[in-house]
């Protein structure tokens, strides 16, 4: 009896409703693939403390993304993960505390995320001495790297060895092991970012821009785009809304209607996971018909739109993905 795989089991049972979007979005992501394309993946939410380093780290190591933009928060919690698993905490009734019992996690040194409570002193200080070190000597030096180069860095020095998971279930080091291009719009809204600017007021750096920000990551963007465009369809896979979505999303207008390059392509392909529904103003919950008059995607660009929990259906997508010839 043949052994059935999870792309079999999609395509059997997910049929309908948002189950069948997922099927078409899966699918497009393979017809983009064999076509030597090129993927883009924003990551915003809190995936990385739900582990979806567990499927796309493989990703990544297969070939099927090609850059990734996200939050600091999903940037940095991958490493606190890679470095703190076992001090989590899991608090399956979450739904069920009290202002008391958030009070209790916060003299426990436990940061709450939904389930899952992330350990200040194991994860976050941890990290903080070590890459404290690395900020203050770029500084003395004079040198400026974006947020990701420190991480990339670190990690290949083997500074935050040793793991507490399986170093093939970060995401962030099978990027590093990949030397992936890395986007990380708004860092300054992230633990570490926060931590930064009080180092910077304390005069440990002197410097503030040593870690390098924002715009220069739209212009590196750029520069990726340009060339990743120029021989290869190139799409955009976002899970969840916000910042880590729209900041890489506008490279392509930026390109074609301030620096005034018409022939710059527009996104080939276009994929949202969110749990926003349509409504009046919510940029996460836009169609994604919306983006054609913004000069993002074109009339005839294959565009998915899944309404459900990214912790779900971005591993299904992904196996899909991996189990396609």
């Amino acid at each position: 009896m043949k052994t059935e795989t999870i792309k079999d089991f999609i395509l059997r049972h997910f049929r309908h409703f948002n189950a069948a979007s997922l099927v078409d979005a899966a699918e497009g992501y393979r017809k983009l693939m064999s076509s030597d394309g090129r993927m883009l993946m924003a990551i915003a939410g809190a995936m990385s403390t739900a582990e979806i380093g567990l499927s796309l780290a493989e990703m990544i190591r297969r070939d099927k993304v090609h850059a990734i933009s996200c939050t600091g928060a999903n940037l940095e919690e991958d490493i606190f993960n890679l470095v703190a698993h076992e001090h989590y905490v899991r608090i399956p009734h979450y739904r069920d505390l009290a202002p008391s019992d958030e009070r209790k996690l916060l003299e426990r040194q436990l940061n709450r995320v939904t389930d899952t409570c992330i350990p200040e002193e194991e994860a976050m200080r941890h990290i903080e001495h070590v890459i404290l070190e690395a900020w203050m000597e770029a500084d003395r030096t004079g040198d400026r790297f974006f947020p990701h180069e420190f991480f990339y860095r670190l990690l290949r020095e083997g500074k935050f060895e040793p793991y507490q998971i399986d170093p093939a279930d970060s995401w962030l080091l099978a990027a590093c092991e990949k030397n992936l291009p890395v986007f990380v719009p708004g860092w300054e809204d992230s633990t570490l970012g926060n931590i930064y600017a009080s180092h910077c007021l304390k005069g440990d750096i002197l410097n503030v821009n040593t870690v390098r920000g924002g715009i220069e990551y739209m212009m590196s963007l750029a520069q990726w785009y340009q060339d990743a465009s120029k021989d290869h369809p190139v799409g955009f896979f976002q899970i969840g809304g916000g910042i880590a979505g729209d900041f890489p999303i506008c490279v392509v207008p930026m390109l074609r209607q301030d620096m005034g390059l018409k022939d710059t392509k527009l996104w080939s392909y276009f994929c949202q996971i969110s749990d926003s529904t349509t409504s009046y103003g919510s940029y996460s919950g836009a169609v994604p018909n919306e983006k054609i008059t913004w000069e993002k995607i074109a009339m005839d660009t294959p565009s998915y739109i899944i309404e459900s929990d990214a912790t779900i259906v971005a591993p299904l997508v992904f196996a899909y993905v991996m189990d396609s010839k």
